[in-house]
Formats: structure tokens, C-alpha cells, sequence
């Protein structure tokens, strides 16, 4: 199977895995700057060095995206044998679920070098920092669609 390559705009060829690994490192960068801006800007958020926040964006990117595909998948799947207001609640459901596990799961793997602090243990400002960053992406990907060429 071959994959469908694209013209870029300036003569070169892209394919999906180019295209998919320039996405992820968008995500990845502009995730690593939000972190980071709030870890300089907001006592909330406590980073100890550049490279944990680094590993921090790697891992949320990684883990968000993961649970994004499995609310996907269950709330298709719900839909289908419950309707509308099911899949709504699945969702929410495990959205809110996956940050506790991922609020962990940085707990886990960084011990102590980041921390959320704050109401209900840091989950706020956790969820702060997540909603800045999917907000980030959108704005970023929004921009690059809109610099895209328009054809009639």
C-alpha cells in the first residue's frame, strides 16, 4: 500500500508519517510552551528544570491523546446502544476520569520535580494547564488551515 503524497507549497513531497510527525512536534513545542509559561507565571504550577518540563509535555501529549481516542471509540460505541445523552455522559465521564490519571501518572513519573498545586489537590490547576494547551492546538491548527491555500 503507498501512502498519498502531498505537494508542501515549495516543490517538496510530504507524506502522512511526515505530516503526523510535524503535527506531534507542533503539539508537543506548543505544549511545552504552555507549561512552561505557567510554571513562570503561576505559583500553581512548579517545574523543577527545562528537561522535566520537556518529558512533562512528551508524556501529556502522549497520554492525551490516547485518552481522546478512547472516548472517541467508547462513545461511538454508546451511541450506538444508548443514544445521544449516553454518549455525552460517557465522554464527559471519561475525560474528567483520564486527567485524574494523568495528573497521576505526572505525579508518578516526575516525583516531586512537577507539581500542581491548589484547590482539590492541584486537579484545578491541572485542568487549567490542559484546557490552555488543547486551546493552543486548536488555535495553532486553526491558523495553519487558514493560511492554507483556497481553492474554488
Amino acid at each position: 500500500m503507498t501512502e498519498a503524497a502531498h505537494n508542501s507549497g515549495d516543490g517538496l513531497i510530504s507524506n502522512r508519517r511526515q505530516r503526523l510527525y510535524m503535527y506531534y512536534l507542533t503539539a508537543v513545542l506548543m505544549d511545552l510552551v504552555v507549561l512552561n509559561l505557567f510554571a513562570e507565571y503561576w505559583n500553581s504550577v512548579v517545574i523543577d528544570s527545562f528537561s522535566i518540563s520537556l518529558l512533562a509535555a512528551l508524556l501529556l501529549q502522549v497520554m492525551l491523546k490516547v485518552s481522546i481516542a478512547i472516548e472517541h471509540r467508547v462513545g461511538a460505541y454508546v451511541q450506538d446502544r444508548h443514544g445521544n445523552k449516553a454518549r455525552l455522559f460517557s465522554a464527559w465521564a471519561i475525560l474528567f476520569v483520564s486527567k485524574l490519571i494523568i495528573l497521576e501518572a505526572l505525579s508518578w513519573a516526575f516525583s516531586g520535580d512537577v507539581k500542581f498545586l491548589g484547590a482539590y489537590h492541584g486537579l484545578l490547576a491541572f485542568l487549567v494547564v490542559v484546557i490552555a494547551m488543547l486551546a493552543a492546538e486548536a488555535l495553532m491548527r486553526k491558523i495553519y488551515h487558514l493560511l492554507g491555500d483556497q481553492t474554488p
